[in-house]
Protein backbone atom coordinates (compact mmCIF):
# COMPACT_ATOMS: atom_id res chain seq x y z
CA UNK A 1 0.00 0.00 0.00
CA UNK A 2 1.55 3.06 -0.65
CA UNK A 3 1.94 6.22 1.87
CA UNK A 4 0.90 9.32 0.99
CA UNK A 5 2.31 12.24 0.88
CA UNK A 6 2.92 14.75 4.13
CA UNK A 7 2.27 18.47 2.96
CA UNK A 8 4.57 20.44 5.95
CA UNK A 9 5.10 23.78 7.09
CA UNK A 10 8.56 24.74 8.48
CA UNK A 11 8.79 27.34 11.21
CA UNK A 12 11.75 28.85 12.83
CA UNK A 13 13.09 32.19 13.05
CA UNK A 14 16.98 30.94 11.57
CA UNK A 15 17.26 30.08 7.73
CA UNK A 16 19.64 28.24 7.84
CA UNK A 17 17.86 26.05 10.81
CA UNK A 18 14.54 25.81 8.27
CA UNK A 19 17.03 25.02 5.03
CA UNK A 20 18.43 22.11 6.97
CA UNK A 21 15.28 20.92 7.83
CA UNK A 22 13.86 20.96 4.15
CA UNK A 23 17.32 18.99 3.33
CA UNK A 24 16.58 16.32 5.71
CA UNK A 25 12.86 15.87 4.73
CA UNK A 26 14.18 15.42 1.06
CA UNK A 27 16.77 12.90 2.32
CA UNK A 28 14.09 10.55 3.76
CA UNK A 29 11.19 11.24 0.96
CA UNK A 30 11.64 8.02 -0.41
CA UNK A 31 11.25 6.68 3.17
CA UNK A 32 8.35 8.90 4.15
CA UNK A 33 6.68 10.86 1.68
CA UNK A 34 6.46 14.37 1.78
CA UNK A 35 6.53 17.91 0.30
CA UNK A 36 7.53 21.23 1.81
CA UNK A 37 4.51 23.49 1.55
CA UNK A 38 6.21 26.72 3.28
CA UNK A 39 8.59 27.83 5.48
CA UNK A 40 8.50 30.75 8.11
CA UNK A 41 10.37 32.78 10.65
CA UNK A 42 7.67 32.85 13.36
CA UNK A 43 4.07 31.54 14.65
CA UNK A 44 2.20 34.78 13.40
CA UNK A 45 3.50 34.13 9.86
CA UNK A 46 2.62 30.65 10.37
CA UNK A 47 -1.12 31.28 11.17
CA UNK A 48 -1.60 33.68 8.28
CA UNK A 49 -0.37 31.16 5.94
CA UNK A 50 -2.80 27.70 7.85
CA UNK A 51 -5.38 30.33 7.07
CA UNK A 52 -5.27 29.87 3.57
CA UNK A 53 -3.04 26.37 3.36
CA UNK A 54 -4.36 23.43 4.53
CA UNK A 55 -1.39 20.75 5.90
CA UNK A 56 -0.58 17.51 7.57
CA UNK A 57 2.61 18.23 9.86
CA UNK A 58 3.88 21.86 11.03
CA UNK A 59 7.48 21.51 12.61
CA UNK A 60 7.65 24.59 14.87
CA UNK A 61 10.97 25.76 16.35
CA UNK A 62 10.31 27.02 20.47
CA UNK A 63 12.47 29.83 20.78
CA UNK A 64 11.25 32.47 17.93
CA UNK A 65 10.03 36.31 17.76
CA UNK A 66 6.52 37.82 17.71
CA UNK A 67 5.37 34.41 18.64
CA UNK A 68 7.01 31.79 19.96
CA UNK A 69 6.32 27.96 19.04
CA UNK A 70 4.12 27.08 21.84
CA UNK A 71 1.95 29.99 21.59
CA UNK A 72 1.54 29.25 17.83
CA UNK A 73 0.32 26.01 19.19
CA UNK A 74 -2.36 27.06 21.15
CA UNK A 75 -3.75 29.66 18.43
CA UNK A 76 -3.35 27.08 16.19
CA UNK A 77 -5.66 24.86 18.06
CA UNK A 78 -8.50 26.55 17.02
CA UNK A 79 -8.04 26.27 13.73
CA UNK A 80 -10.47 23.43 12.24
CA UNK A 81 -8.93 20.66 11.98
CA UNK A 82 -6.00 21.93 13.67
CA UNK A 83 -2.70 20.33 12.43
CA UNK A 84 -0.63 17.76 14.01
CA UNK A 85 2.53 19.61 15.66
CA UNK A 86 6.15 18.46 16.11
CA UNK A 87 8.11 20.66 18.20
CA UNK A 88 11.80 21.41 17.06
CA UNK A 89 13.91 22.15 20.36
CA UNK A 90 16.93 22.55 21.64
CA UNK A 91 15.54 22.87 25.09
CA UNK A 92 17.41 21.54 28.28
CA UNK A 93 16.55 18.19 29.97
CA UNK A 94 13.78 19.47 32.52
CA UNK A 95 12.32 21.22 30.05
CA UNK A 96 12.47 17.69 27.85
CA UNK A 97 10.88 15.81 30.62
CA UNK A 98 7.95 18.14 30.53
CA UNK A 99 7.51 17.68 26.84
CA UNK A 100 7.20 13.96 27.66
CA UNK A 101 4.84 14.20 30.85
CA UNK A 102 2.51 15.69 28.55
CA UNK A 103 3.03 13.52 25.54
CA UNK A 104 4.18 15.96 23.06
CA UNK A 105 5.95 14.92 20.36
CA UNK A 106 9.59 16.78 19.60
CA UNK A 107 12.85 16.67 18.06
CA UNK A 108 16.20 17.80 19.77
CA UNK A 109 18.54 20.01 17.73
CA UNK A 110 20.59 19.14 15.87
CA UNK A 111 17.84 17.03 14.20
CA UNK A 112 18.51 13.44 12.73
CA UNK A 113 17.57 11.88 9.53
CA UNK A 114 16.63 8.84 11.04
CA UNK A 115 14.48 10.65 14.08
CA UNK A 116 12.98 12.68 12.19
CA UNK A 117 11.69 10.14 9.73
CA UNK A 118 10.33 7.86 12.51
CA UNK A 119 8.62 11.55 13.78
CA UNK A 120 6.69 11.63 10.38
CA UNK A 121 5.45 8.22 11.07
CA UNK A 122 4.55 8.93 14.19
CA UNK A 123 2.71 11.93 12.81
CA UNK A 124 0.62 9.93 10.46
CA UNK A 125 -1.63 8.34 13.25
CA UNK A 126 -1.24 11.60 15.61
CA UNK A 127 -3.95 13.58 17.10
CA UNK A 128 -3.34 17.34 17.58
CA UNK A 129 -2.25 18.10 20.73
CA UNK A 130 -4.46 18.86 23.94
CA UNK A 131 -4.77 22.43 24.39
CA UNK A 132 -4.22 21.50 28.24
CA UNK A 133 -0.96 19.55 27.82
CA UNK A 134 0.10 23.02 25.99
CA UNK A 135 -1.17 25.15 28.66
CA UNK A 136 0.81 23.03 31.17
CA UNK A 137 4.21 24.19 29.71
CA UNK A 138 3.22 27.37 28.27
CA UNK A 139 4.56 30.68 29.57
CA UNK A 140 1.63 33.69 29.21
CA UNK A 141 0.75 34.41 25.56
CA UNK A 142 1.41 37.63 24.12
CA UNK A 143 -1.77 37.63 21.66
CA UNK A 144 -5.09 36.18 22.57
CA UNK A 145 -7.09 34.93 19.55
CA UNK A 146 -10.69 35.51 18.04
CA UNK A 147 -12.14 33.32 15.65
CA UNK A 148 -14.55 35.06 13.43
CA UNK A 149 -15.80 33.23 9.99
CA UNK A 150 -13.03 31.09 9.61
CA UNK A 151 -10.42 33.94 10.14
CA UNK A 152 -8.40 34.03 13.35
CA UNK A 153 -7.34 37.39 14.62
CA UNK A 154 -4.82 38.02 17.06
CA UNK A 155 -4.86 40.03 19.71
CA UNK A 156 -1.73 41.94 21.11
CA UNK A 157 -2.26 41.40 24.84
CA UNK A 158 -0.60 44.68 25.84
CA UNK A 159 -3.70 46.18 23.70
CA UNK A 160 -6.69 44.68 25.92
CA UNK A 161 -8.41 47.25 27.97
CA UNK A 162 -10.73 44.90 29.63
CA UNK A 163 -11.70 41.24 29.97
CA UNK A 164 -15.73 40.67 30.81
CA UNK A 165 -17.01 37.59 31.15
CA UNK A 166 -20.65 37.36 29.23
CA UNK A 167 -23.03 34.19 29.01
CA UNK A 168 -20.24 31.61 27.89
CA UNK A 169 -17.49 34.05 26.39
CA UNK A 170 -15.44 36.70 27.59
CA UNK A 171 -15.44 40.39 25.71
CA UNK A 172 -12.20 41.22 25.01
CA UNK A 173 -12.26 45.43 24.79
CA UNK A 174 -9.18 47.21 23.20
CA UNK A 175 -9.88 51.12 21.82
CA UNK A 176 -10.38 50.26 18.82
CA UNK A 177 -13.49 47.36 19.36
CA UNK A 178 -14.58 44.14 21.32
CA UNK A 179 -13.61 40.52 20.31
CA UNK A 180 -15.40 37.63 21.65
CA UNK A 181 -13.18 34.77 22.87
CA UNK A 182 -13.96 31.04 23.75
CA UNK A 183 -11.91 31.39 27.03
CA UNK A 184 -12.58 31.36 31.03
CA UNK A 185 -12.23 34.41 32.69
CA UNK A 186 -10.82 32.26 35.88
CA UNK A 187 -8.01 30.93 33.46
CA UNK A 188 -7.35 34.28 31.76
CA UNK A 189 -7.15 35.81 35.21
CA UNK A 190 -4.46 33.03 36.09
CA UNK A 191 -2.53 33.18 33.27
CA UNK A 192 -2.07 37.14 33.33
CA UNK A 193 -2.48 37.57 37.10
CA UNK A 194 0.70 40.43 36.74
CA UNK A 195 -1.60 42.16 33.95
CA UNK A 196 -4.80 42.44 34.84
CA UNK A 197 -6.83 43.46 37.90
CA UNK A 198 -10.18 41.72 39.05
CA UNK A 199 -12.54 44.38 39.36
CA UNK A 200 -16.15 42.76 39.48
CA UNK A 201 -16.88 38.91 39.93
CA UNK A 202 -17.15 39.14 36.09
CA UNK A 203 -14.60 41.60 34.58
CA UNK A 204 -10.79 41.62 35.04
CA UNK A 205 -8.82 45.44 33.92
CA UNK A 206 -5.74 46.07 32.77
CA UNK A 207 -3.21 47.44 35.71
CA UNK A 208 -1.36 49.49 33.04
CA UNK A 209 -4.91 51.05 31.54
CA UNK A 210 -5.94 52.73 34.97
CA UNK A 211 -5.94 56.29 34.66
CA UNK A 212 -8.08 56.78 37.81
CA UNK A 213 -11.11 55.99 39.73
CA UNK A 214 -14.28 58.34 40.39
CA UNK A 215 -17.35 57.71 42.68
CA UNK A 216 -20.34 57.59 40.80
CA UNK A 217 -24.12 57.52 42.73
CA UNK A 218 -26.64 54.59 42.30
CA UNK A 219 -29.34 54.54 39.91
CA UNK A 220 -32.02 54.72 42.51
CA UNK A 221 -29.98 57.76 44.22
CA UNK A 222 -29.09 55.00 47.17
CA UNK A 223 -25.65 54.20 47.91
CA UNK A 224 -22.92 55.06 45.74
CA UNK A 225 -19.94 53.11 43.89
CA UNK A 226 -16.56 53.49 42.74
CA UNK A 227 -15.53 53.13 39.14
CA UNK A 228 -12.30 52.75 37.44
CA UNK A 229 -11.26 55.27 34.11
CA UNK A 230 -9.50 53.04 31.32
CA UNK A 231 -7.20 55.23 28.97
CA UNK A 232 -8.60 55.27 25.54
CA UNK A 233 -12.16 54.68 26.91
CA UNK A 234 -15.45 56.82 27.20
CA UNK A 235 -17.49 54.30 29.51
CA UNK A 236 -16.45 53.48 33.24
CA UNK A 237 -16.27 50.26 34.52
CA UNK A 238 -17.77 49.89 38.03
CA UNK A 239 -15.78 48.37 40.97
CA UNK A 240 -17.57 45.94 43.23
CA UNK A 241 -17.95 46.67 46.61
CA UNK A 242 -15.95 43.11 47.51
CA UNK A 243 -12.96 43.88 45.19
CA UNK A 244 -12.56 47.60 46.04
CA UNK A 245 -9.78 46.84 48.80
CA UNK A 246 -7.84 44.94 46.83
CA UNK A 247 -8.18 46.89 43.86
CA UNK A 248 -7.04 49.87 45.85
CA UNK A 249 -4.27 48.05 46.80
CA UNK A 250 -2.99 46.38 44.26
CA UNK A 251 -3.17 50.16 42.09
CA UNK A 252 -2.83 52.55 44.92
CA UNK A 253 -5.39 55.26 46.31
Amino acid sequence: METSQLAILIVDDEAPARERLRDLLGDIVAEQPNRVIGMVGNGLEALRLLETTPVDLVLVDIRMPAMDGIEFAQHANLLKPPPPIIFVTAYDEHAVQAFELNAIDYLLKPVRADRLAGALQKARHATPVARESLDTIAEPRRHLTCSERGKIHLIPIGDVLYLKAELKYVTARTAAREYLLEESLVQLEQEFAERFVRIHRNCLASRAAVVGFERSVGEDGGEGYWSVRLNGLDELLPISRRQWANVRAVLGD
